[in-house]
């Protein structure tokens, strides 16, 4: 017979296991572990440090120059220079000048410059050893055959000519995702194999549709003129048949317009977030070598729509921090067209198009402009532009129309080990997390410098890259107080998967009526711009892990007041080693600059897929389909058909009727037997009822996931902890979690 204590739970009108009712033993509120607070964060020493190479007006590099003959502005506001040190690694020597106590004060006697034959200076080693080029990564994009050719010609050459030199060299390709052709090593013979295997890659290649949605504009703008002026019969009037099938001629070229261009838009924004993507983490890995690093880029134009324009603060950050330049090379040498002449062809059909339909319309829907919303994506299909901005922002430069590659990058050789390295101390000592510009020029006329373009104004660094909606909201956790502008929850949990030992999912619950509602009432809609961010900090202080997602929403302005009454989850993974973790979360309001911060922590015990484990007990809050997208990564909270949403930490109200719960356990690799559960709820450390419960058969892969339900009837308002403890007869495992009542 049926236990009468256990009912059956139908949660979402799915039953998904039995609920557990348990007699109440009288006893006082329990009372919720209280949170660790969060550590200090290390604050950095308000000094900049960055690089910069000085050519004259000839093109060589200057080599006599002291502080004095600097200049830094940092957001247009001058700062100090603390130290200037001229570097010539192609010898193994430096000149350290010290600003200290004077703009041309030398720091030692031995360190009198001298001149060799290409102007650059040869000195006694002064002030300690000078950091040198550490490292050089040889990324190639998607490039055609051709280009491909000429590109992989110029790097073997490149490589052989620096066969002489210690520095390390990785070879990469930016395609989807970042292909590693070879980690960085001084052997030049795997470098060139490397290079090699780029040849054989078949890269994701960008087929613009741009041509065949101009000749699709064109054909509208033939309908509309024929419209204007219809075919006329023979008795003198307009022949109505021949106007409706210019009509509807004219929609099916306006849908494949349609089609066409939001197919080019959606090719442009994946692979310019891809390459965009992948040049940050490649930046971001050099920052563990000492001294300057470089990443030579062969492409035949990086590919940049607004929303991958985000990403480029966050390259020019993590380059300044990393000392990382970017030289980059066009690989398509000379073009035979000029390269704004795509640019051109394009402004000029939208321009066509748009003054068609204003001649043809009474009822104009929208300004003049309207048609030309993409101009500024437009203006960046020139090579040049990403390809230059990104060089000179990082302190390198571009190679361009040119087909002899070779000698260009001889320039980048010499750069790479003569520049000189300066420091200064900050006048504004407020991070807020915003990018700060920095321009550094020289007094002496004739002179061309070329160096880092700003950083974001954060105390800390981090194990990844600052994204530009990052930052501002990293600065929120920095800063004290901690922000509270609107409630959210956030938790973290266990789930020691096979393979996947120390999986943690991040939570965040946020209700939508905290953020900023923008609305376009021309549009007819609204769109949000918020971020959620997440840290996680070892037993050190350390951040191991930032998590985050930035939610810029839009939606009809009809469905506005039901998606304020919504709710948001945050959700991300994190793989962890055992130990104990600080988790501080912050949802930033981008428009308003409001934002809340919460803490709390969680615990990654030492697992062994070859004994039982247990993952955290998660207190639920709602469950929905899940899709396929959840099915394929294996979701942690996918239980059948659904997904269950956790609930981390909100009070739960008498109305529910039921506490819905869910854990998972996983058996011994080395037992087939099916491990036995006990359920406890606990108050201020005692027992107020228990019962045993049945698990589910495992699966093939030994997981058993557990859904129930714990009825609210008899239980009253208070703290309360749900402790589940499973045993195989060789291992005991116990969770708990800690939830609240409230009428």
């Amino acid at each position: 017979m049926r236990n009468p204590l256990v009912t059956i739970l139908f949660f979402a009108g799915v039953v998904l296991a039995c609920a557990v009712a348990l007699t109440i033993i009288p006893g006082s509120q329990a009372q919720r572990p209280a949170s660790q607070s969060p550590d200090t964060v290390n604050i950095n020493t308000g000094e900049v440090l960055l690089d910069a190479v000085v050519r004259d007006k000839r093109g060589r590099l200057a080599g006599n120059l002291t502080a004095a003959d600097f200049e830094i502005s940092e957001d247009g506001v001058r700062q100090q220079i603390t130290s200037l040190r001229l570097i010539t690694t192609a010898v193994s020597n430096s000149t350290n000048i010290s600003a200290g106590g004077g703009p041309n004060q030398q720091s030692s006697p031995a360190a009198q410059p001298e001149a060799n034959d290409s102007g650059l200076i040869k000195s006694g080693r002064a002030g300690g050893e000078a950091p040198g080029i550490s490292a050089i990564a040889l990324v190639f994009d998607r490039l055609s055959p051709a280009a491909r050719a000429s590109a992989y010609k110029a790097a073997l050459r490149y490589v052989d000519q620096s066969a002489g030199k210690e520095e390390l060299f990785g070879v990469f390709l930016t395609d989807l995702s970042v292909v590693v052709l070879q980690p960085y090593t001084a052997d030049r013979q795997l470098v060139k194999t490397g290079i090699e295997k780029a040849g054989e890659y078949s890269p994701s290649l960008y087929n613009s549709t741009n041509q065949e949605a101009r000749d699709t504009r064109q054909a509208l703008i033939n309908s509309l003129n024929q419209y204007q002026n219809p075919a006329v019969a023979k008795d003198g009037l307009p022949n109505s048949t021949t106007a409706l099938s210019l009509t509807a001629g004219g929609a099916m070229a306006s849908l494949k317009l349609g089609m066409l261009e939001r197919a080019e838009e959606d090719q442009r924004d994946q692979l310019g977030h891809a390459t965009a993507r992948g040049l940050l983490h490649i930046a971001s890995s050099l920052g563990v070598l000492p001294g300057r690093k470089a990443v030579i880029f062969f492409s035949e134009g990086l590919i940049l729509p607004s929303s991958v324009m985000q990403t480029f603060p966050a390259i020019i950050d993590t380059a300044t921090r990393n000392n990382v330049s970017f030289y980059t090379v066009d690989a398509a040498g000379l073009r035979v067209e000029s390269k704004n002449l795509e640019t051109s062809k394009e402004i000029a059909s939208r321009s066509e198009l748009r003054m068609a339909i204003l001649a043809n319309s009474t009822d104009v829907d929208g300004p003049m402009t309207k048609g030309l919303e993409r101009n500024e994506d437009l203006l960046r299909l020139n090579p040049d532009s990403g390809l230059g901005r990104l060089a000179s922002e990082t302190g390198g430069f571009l190679i361009t129309d040119s087909n002899d590659l070779t000698g260009k990058l001889q320039k980048v050789d010499e750069e790479l080990h003569s520049y000189y390295l300066l420091s200064y101390r900050l006048n504004n000592q407020n991070y807020d997390g915003h990018f700060r510009k920095i321009e550094v020029s020289t007094k002496r006329s004739g002179l061309d410098v070329q160096s880092r373009k700003g950083y974001f104004a954060l105390k800390s660094t981090f194990v990844s890259p600052v994204l530009s909606y990052e930052a501002p909201a990293l600065a929120v956790l920095e800063n004290e107080p901690k922000a509270n502008s609107f409630p959210f929850y956030t938790a973290g949990f266990s789930f020691p998967e096979r393979e996947r030992l120390g999986l943690v999912p991040i939570i965040a619950d946020l209700p939508m009526s905290a953020f900023t509602f923008a609305v376009d009432q021309e549009k007819k809609i609204y769109h949000t711009d918020f971020s959620v961010i997440a840290l996680l900090r070892d037993q050190s202080g350390q951040v191991v892990q930032k998590l985050s997602r930035q939610y810029r929403l839009s939606g009809p302005l009809d469905k506005l007041d039901d998606e304020k009454k919504g709710r948001v989850l945050f959700y991300r993974e994190a793989d962890l080693m055992p130990g104990r973790y600080l988790v501080q979360t912050v949802a930033y309001d981008a428009p308003t600059g409001r934002s809340s911060v919460r803490t709390g922590t969680i615990e990654v015990t030492a697992s062994d897929e070859g004994k039982l484990r247990l993952s955290d007990v998660v207190i639920l809050s709602r469950a929905e389909p899940a899709n396929a997208a959840d099915e394929k990564h294996r979701n942690p909270f996918l239980v059948g058909n659904l997904i269950v949403s956790p609930n981390p930490g909100e009070p739960i109200h008498r109305s529910l009727k039921e506490v819905p719960f869910f854990f998972t356990a996983y058996t011994s690799s080395a037992t087939s037997s099916r491990p036995k559960l006990t359920i406890e709820l606990r108050q201020q450390g005692h027992t107020l009822a228990q019962t045993p419960g049945e698990l589910p058969t495992p699966v093939e892969s030994g997981r058993i996931q557990y859904l129930a339900g714990l009825p609210l009837e008899k239980i009253p308002a208070g703290e309360y902890e749900l402790r589940i403890t499973v045993t195989d007869g060789a291992t005991t495992v116990a969770r708990s979690a800690y939830f609240t009542i409230v009428d």
